[in-house]
């Protein structure tokens, strides 16, 4: 399956929110979407620094920016187990 283009992902995600707003997601999808594309930045972020550590000789500072990158996805992972369906994503 192909990534989105941007605006296939803008249109979706207004209207996920949209089905939000208006409590009409009784197949949760709209929470889905939601939620994974929020938590989809941070992994793309680990990605990129777990990629530049591994392949460009593994220097102290981009260890320290992958071990960052891990505890925020820990940190982002905790907080979106924890929030209410009706919190998550419209803010």
């Amino acid at each position: 399956m192909s990534k989105p283009t941007n605006a296939e992902l803008k249109t979706a995600m207004a209207a996920a929110a949209t089905m939000k707003e208006h409590d009409d997601d009784s197949l949760y999808i709209a929470k889905t979407l939601l939620n994974h594309n929020y938590r989809l930045r941070f992994y793309e972020d680990l990605l990129k620094y777990a990629d530049l550590y591994m392949n460009h000789g593994q220097a102290e500072h981009d260890h320290m920016e992958l071990l960052r990158c891990i505890e925020k996805v820990k940190e982002v992972e905790s907080l979106s187990a924890h929030e209410s369906a009706d919190d998550f994503g419209l803010e």
